[in-house]
């Protein structure tokens, strides 16, 4: 769900308090604050205190990274936030993902390609986005390969994606130059 134009308009720099600026110089990548980070910087307490909790899903997740970016590039896909699925595509790459298996998240569980683990990853994504709980089968899949830390942690990586999705989306927050969106 791409909006046109935002309906909450990101900080601009010139307009950064001392606060604010201390929050997103520290998010700067190649020159430039993403359009999230500025977004909600118009809220910088809740920004601040969101950060822990994006930052352990990114960065601090018991989830191999691999395994990490299926999950949040199949969230993205299934929320339809083309901002997130644009910045996730290369840390996906990054991960290790091919563009085949890039593409493949947007289809469902069954799509031709996946072993069953990465089949079983994509259904706990649908499967926690349409009725908000795993069944015991996609659980027992997952199991015999992830601890339960890192089952938590794709849980709460879920989770995460949704409210980030569902906040990028409300707000329309706007894909910086660079960034390829959904290939429709």
């Amino acid at each position: 769900m791409t909006r046109d134009e935002p309906r909450v308009l990101p900080v601009p720099e010139s307009d950064w308090d001392q606060e604010t600026r201390e929050l997103l110089e520290g998010l700067r990548r190649d020159g430039r604050v993403y359009n999230i980070f500025t977004t909600l910087a118009n809220h910088p307490r809740l920004l601040k205190r969101w950060m822990v909790f994006a930052s352990h899903i990114l960065l601090k997740s018991s989830l191999p990274p691999r395994e990490r970016e299926i999950v949040i590039l199949r969230t993205g896909w299934v929320c339809q936030a083309e901002y997130e699925w644009a910045h996730h595509v290369p840390i996906a790459r990054q991960a290790g993902l091919s563009q085949e298996e890039i593409d493949r998240t947007a289809a469902a569980a069954g799509a031709e390609g996946w072993n069953p683990f990465e089949a079983a990853l994509v259904k706990a994504v649908d499967e926690l986005h349409q009725s908000s709980a795993m069944s015991d089968e996609t659980w027992s899949a997952l199991a015999g390969r992830l601890t339960t830390e890192q089952l938590m942690d794709l849980i709460f990586t879920v989770g995460e994606y949704h409210l980030v999705s569902m906040a990028l989306n409300s707000l329309g927050v706007q894909l910086e130059p660079g960034f390829q969106g959904f290939n429709r």
